[in-house]
C-alpha cells in the first residue's frame, strides 16, 4: 500500500493504522508494531489462561496437603478471580492515564512476584492472600490487551485479530491442562506455580521494547476532569450497553468457571477417571473453544458482532444441557469439543465490541471494568456448583449452569448496539 489513494481509503473506512504488508520499506516499522501488539497480548493472555485453571487441577493435591475442604479450596479460585477484578479496574484506569504497555508490563511484573509468593507459601490463609495478588496481577491482561490490538488493527480485521488474543488464553489453558499430571509427581503442587513463570518473562521483555499506540499518544494530551469509570454511564445510550455488556461478561465468566473449574472432578467422581484421563477429557473440551475463539473472530469480521453472539448463546445453551444429560464417557467426550466451542468462542468478541463501543480516553477502563465486574460475578460459579453437586449432583449443577444463556441472549438483543462499522476516535 504505497499510493496516496490506497492511504485515503483505509483512513475513510477507520482511523487506527492500516493493514501493512513486510514488503513495504515505508511501512515495515508500522507492520511491525501490529504483529508485536498480538504477541504481547497472546503470551500474557496465555500466563493467565494457564494460571486460571492449574488451580481446578491443583484444588484435589491442596485439598489433601493442607486439609482443607472442597469449598475452602473452590475459594482460592474465588479470590483469584476477586482479585481479577479489584486488578481490572485499577490497570484499567492506569491504562488510559498512563499507557497500555506500561500498564502491561507493571501487571505481568507482579504476577512474577505474586506467584513466586504461591511457591513460597507456608499454609491455607497466606496462600489465599497470594492468590488474590496473583488475579490482581492479572486483571489487566484481557482488556488492556484487547485494546492494544483494536488500537493497532482496522475493523475489517479486528474480530480476527482478537481471537488471536483469545487464542493466547486457550493455548495456556490446554498447558493447565496437559502438564499437571506430568509435572505434579515430580516437582509437586507448589512447584506448577513455577511453570507459569517461564512465559510471564518472554512477554515482560516484549513488553520492555515496546511503545504506545499512536492513538493513545494523541489522546493523551487531552485533560481529564472525570474519574474515567463514571464515562462508562454518562447518558443512557452508553448505560444500556455497558449494562449489556456486563450481563455478558458475567454470563460467559460463570459458566466457563462453574465448568471447567470442576469438570476434572465430576468426570472423576462419575466415571472414576484417574487424573490423568480427566485431564483427556478436559484437554478436548479446551480444543473445542480454542476452534470456536478462532471461527468466531472470523464470523464477526463477515456477519457482524450482535449476529455471532447469538448464535454462540443458543449454541451454548443446547449443549450445555445436552452435556448434563449424557452418561456415556465417549459421547461426552464428542460433545465436550461442540460445548467448548461455543461457551468460551465467544471471548475473541468482547473485545472488540467494547473497543468499538467507547472512545480511547476510556476505552482501556470499559475493558477493564466491564470484563473483570462480569468475572467477579463468574467468580461465584465454582462455589455455586460446588453447593449444587453437594446438595443434589454435579449433572444438576451443570444444567443450571445452561439456563444462564437464556439472560446472554436477551441483553444481546435488547441492549447490547451493533459496532462493526464503528469508527475507533
Amino acid at each position: 500500500m504505497n499510493s496516496k489513494t490506497d492511504i485515503d481509503k483505509h483512513n475513510a473506512d477507520d482511523s487506527s493504522p492500516a493493514i501493512l504488508t513486510k514488503t513495504d520499506p515505508q511501512h515495515a516499522e508500522s507492520y511491525c508494531y501490529q504483529i508485536k501488539s498480538v504477541a504481547t497480548s497472546i503470551t500474557g493472555y496465555m500466563v493467565e489462561g494457564f494460571d486460571l485453571l492449574m488451580i481446578g487441577f491443583l484444588i484435589a493435591a491442596i485439598t489433601t496437603s493442607l486439609s482443607i475442604s472442597d469449598t475452602a479450596a473452590a475459594a482460592l479460585v474465588t479470590w483469584t478471580l476477586i482479585g481479577t477484578v479489584a486488578g481490572g479496574i485499577f490497570f484499567g484506569i492506569f491504562s488510559d492515564r498512563f499507557g497500555r504497555v506500561k500498564a502491561l508490563k507493571w501487571g505481568i511484573g507482579l504476577y512474577i512476584i505474586a506467584t513466586t509468593l504461591c511457591f513460597l507459601s507456608v499454609g491455607y490463609y497466606d496462600l489465599l492472600i497470594y492468590r488474590f495478588l496473583v488475579g490482581f496481577s492479572l486483571g489487566g491482561e484481557y482488556g488492556i490487551g484487547m485494546t492494544l490490538v483494536a488500537e493497532a488493527w482496522p475493523s475489517k480485521k479486528r474480530g480476527r485479530v482478537a481471537s488471536y488474543v483469545g487464542l493466547g488464553w486457550q493455548s495456556g489453558v490446554l498447558l493447565a491442562a496437559i502438564l499437571p499430571p506430568i509435572l505434579i509427581p515430580l516437582i509437586g503442587w507448589k512447584g506448577m506455580f513455577l511453570v507459569g513463570i517461564l512465559p510471564a518473562l518472554v512477554a515482560f521483555l516484549l513488553r520492555n521494547s515496546f511503545h504506545e499506540p499512536k492513538i493513545f499518544q494523541q489522546q493523551k494530551s487531552v485533560k481529564k476532569d472525570q474519574l474515567s469509570i463514571k464515562l462508562l454511564f454518562r447518558d443512557a445510550k452508553t448505560t444500556k450497553n455497558s449494562i449489556g455488556i456486563i450481563i455478558l461478561t458475567s454470563v460467559q465468566n460463570l459458566g466457563y468457571y462453574g465448568l471447567m473449574i470442576w469438570l476434572p472432578t465430576y468426570m472423576a467422581k462419575r466415571f472414576n477417571f484417574s487424573l490423568t484421563k480427566s485431564s483427556l477429557w478436559t484437554a478436548v473440551t479446551i480444543i473445542g473453544m480454542g476452534v470456536g475463539i478462532w471461527l468466531f473472530g472470523r464470523m464477526a469480521d463477515k456477519l457482524g458482532r450482535k449476529p455471532t453472539f447469538l448464535i454462540y448463546q443458543v449454541g451454548a445453551f443446547i449443549m450445555v444441557l445436552l452435556y448434563s444429560q449424557l452418561a456415556s464417557p465417549e459421547l461426552l467426550l464428542i460433545a465436550g469439543a461442540f460445548m467448548g466451542l461455543f461457551v468460551n468462542g465467544m471471548l475473541a468478541g468482547y473485545g472488540v465490541v467494547i473497543s468499538e463501543s467507547y472512545p480511547t480516553e476510556i476505552r482501556a477502563t470499559a475493558q477493564n471494568v466491564l470484563f473483570n465486574v462480569g468475572r467477579g460475578i463468574g467468580a461465584l460459579g465454582p462455589i455455586l456448583v460446588a453447593h449444587l453437586a453437594t446438595q443434589y449432583s454435579f449433572s444438576l449443577a451443570i444444567a443450571f449452569l445452561a439456563s444462564i444463556y437464556i439472560f446472554d441472549i436477551a441483553a444481546t438483543l435488547f441492549l447490547i448496539s451493533e459496532s462493526k462499522n464503528n469508527q475507533l476516535h
